[in-house]
């Protein structure tokens, strides 16, 4: 299972949908989940990755990881997985 498909599957567990049903240009709104939702769900793919999310629950929007669609959070975990390695 690739990075990709990782993501949508922590996304999808969040917002009790199946992973077919998580598109990448999805908001994570769009799916349903709330600040909480999305709190666990960066947890998770700390987790699942061995990473550390650079990510402020007080100010999201103020971060380097962009939270603002599925592809964008996909891509900021590559970024990640590479600066880490």
């Amino acid at each position: 299972m690739d990075i990709k498909d990782r993501v949508i599957k922590i996304i999808a567990e969040q917002a009790v949908l199946e992973p077919s049903d998580v598109k990448m240009e999805h908001s994570l709104a769009d799916l349903g989940i709330d600040s909480l939702g999305l709190v666990e769900s960066i947890f998770s793919i700390e987790e699942a990755f061995d990473i550390s999310v650079p990510f402020n629950a007080n100010g999201p929007s103020e971060g380097d990881f962009d939270i603002s669609s599925v592809a964008s959070i996909v891509a900021a975990v590559e970024k990640l997985l590479k600066d880490q390695a």
